[in-house]
């Protein structure tokens, strides 16, 4: 584990809304590191001769509840006062995050309350329910999960817990960063490029914070699916703008309408750029997942690789890692991408 004196300092520039810290996820890590898996970097010789780099992957569909999201999750109710577990947590999500609380309640013994929408996966929804979870399942188009969360929160004294902003959530997510860097350390190289996928910007803002502080030189990348690209085009504006109506795509866990309000002026500080997949790019980047790496990648877990394959980044004699962020996929869906 690094300490704070083993890691340089990366000059962030600070907008309106203050940035995510280092020592936030410095301190998180010490927080959650007997409760989440050290998940490894693994990489194909097959792959980096056909791309002409170094490719590796950070596997957190291998991390408990199978997504990264067990990480912010265990930071932020780690850090609940006695009074507020007896009130219970409130969280919304399509999927992993829904897990992720579902999983850390159970582990401490707090009550979950969970609002996810009904076209969520039914192995999601079926998972927070094993977890002991309450579940509200909601309809995406009429009805608002902010508003259902916040009635709940009132009725039962509950703690809003959001997916990703939050500032102890990011830094929890912030986590996969330092291993990365830790890693990679272990391992007698440097990334010069780190791609993470995008929903509300909690994950890429955690790792951009973590990467660069320790290797500023290191470019960071979002990736997101064409139709919810909200992150890169607000990058490229300056300002959040938010996604047209009526679209969809395979990456359920990637629906966000707009970046998030505290994730964003992080990612605009530090993010190199934003790019985007289409679904069968994303169908390419599942594949080559189970079949490089024998991983079963969820959608949006596969966005990063996908981006890779599909020359959305020129990874040539470079060092680049792919965070695959989940492997949460009903078998049906998967077995027909395949």
């Amino acid at each position: 584990m690094m300490t704070p004196s083993e890691v340089g300092k990366v000059s962030v520039v600070q907008s309106e809304n203050r940035t995510l810290n280092f020592s936030e996820i410095f301190a998180a890590s010490c927080r959650i590191r007997d409760h989440v898996v050290r998940t490894p970097l693994l990489e194909s010789p097959v792959l980096n001769e056909r791309l002409g780099g170094r490719i590796l992957v950070k596997p957190e569909m291998l991390q408990k509840t199978g997504s990264f999201k067990f990480r912010g999750a265990c930071n932020r109710i780690l850090q609940l006062t006695l009074g507020e577990r007896r009130g219970g947590v409130v969280a919304w999500s399509s999927g992993n995050h829904a897990l992720a609380i579902s999983a850390v309640c159970a582990l401490l013994d707090i009550p979950a309350h969970i609002i996810m929408p009904e076209s969520a996966p039914q192995m999601k929804i079926e998972g927070a329910r094993r977890y002991g979870a309450k579940v509200r399942l909601y309809d995406r188009a009429t009805e608002n999960r902010e508003e259902i969360g916040a009635q709940i929160a009132d009725s039962e004294g509950a703690v809003i817990v959001p997916p990703y902003d939050d500032f102890n959530v990011m830094a929890g997510q912030g986590t996969v960063g330092l291993e990365i860097m830790e890693q990679c350390r272990e391992l007698g190289i440097m990334p010069d490029n780190v791609l993470s996928s995008a929903s509300g910007g909690g994950l890429v803002a955690g790792i951009a914070t973590a990467v660069r502080t320790c290797r500023p030189e290191t470019s960071i990348y979002s990736v997101e699916p064409a139709g919810f690209d909200d992150l890169a085009r607000s990058l490229a504006s300056g300002h959040r703008v938010e996604n047209a109506g009526g679209m969809n795509t395979l990456c359920d866990s990637l629906m966000v309408p707009t970046p998030g309000a505290l994730t964003f002026p992080t990612n605009h500080a530090l993010l190199a750029d934003g790019l985007v997949v289409n679904d069968a790019e994303i169908r390419v980047g599942m594949a080559n997942c189970f079949e490089h790496f024998k991983l079963v990648a969820e959608p949006g877990g596969a966005a990063p690789l996908a981006a890779i394959l599909s020359g959305k980044l020129d990874v040539r004699e470079k060092v680049t890692v792919a965070v695959l962020s989940g492997g949460n996929v009903d078998p049906s869906v998967y077995s027909s991408i395949l």
